[in-house]
């Protein structure tokens, strides 16, 4: 039984459908499975962080698109306050070695002191790259536990997998 399981939750999380590295075109992005299943095990509430703008369907024109969001990616809407959440989990692709640019806009000025946050990457090769490095600098004060990389091939069978890690 995972220490995590029955805390207060909060999952954040940006997932992108169409064109995807080595799955090709989906209806619904890898990391937003992860999501689901992390959910559906914890009960967690859910947060989709979405691109004000939306990415090209095409995958190699949504990374030249996410490579000039970086530091400056409106998205939709936001979360205000996580007071009421003991664990954060932050989900979301790897992008150029870190997260997708919409993920810093939604974290970036909530209050992370004191909380645990387990972070989620999908990828197809990149394991965690740099996210949970860049995580840390601006959720100051978070205790970062436990992260977890899937392969973005892998994620529609994870369910098992993640299981085992909540």
């Amino acid at each position: 039984m995972s220490i995590y399981k029955d805390k207060k939750s909060l999952i954040i999380y940006f997932s992108r459908p169409f064109e995807n590295y080595a799955v090709g075109y989906i209806d619904k992005g890898n990391t937003e499975y992860i999501a689901e299943y992390v959910r559906d095990i914890t009960c967690a509430d859910v947060f989709k962080v979405e691109p004000l703008i939306p990415y090209s369907k095409e995958y190699n024109k949504c990374l030249e698109e996410a490579k000039q969001r970086v530091g400056n990616a409106p998205i939709k809407s936001k979360i205000n306050d996580i007071s009421k959440y003991e664990v954060i989990y932050i989900m979301t692709p790897v992008y150029w070695g870190s997260f997708a640019p919409e993920i810093e806009t939604a974290i970036k000025n909530l209050n992370f002191k004191d909380k645990v946050i387990r972070v989620v990457t999908t990828h197809e090769g990149s394991g965690l790259a740099s996210v949970v490095e860049d995580i840390k600098k601006i959720c100051v004060g978070a205790f970062i536990n436990d992260s977890i990389a899937i392969k973005g091939t892998d994620c529609i069978g994870a369910k098992d997998k993640i299981e085992k890690w909540v």
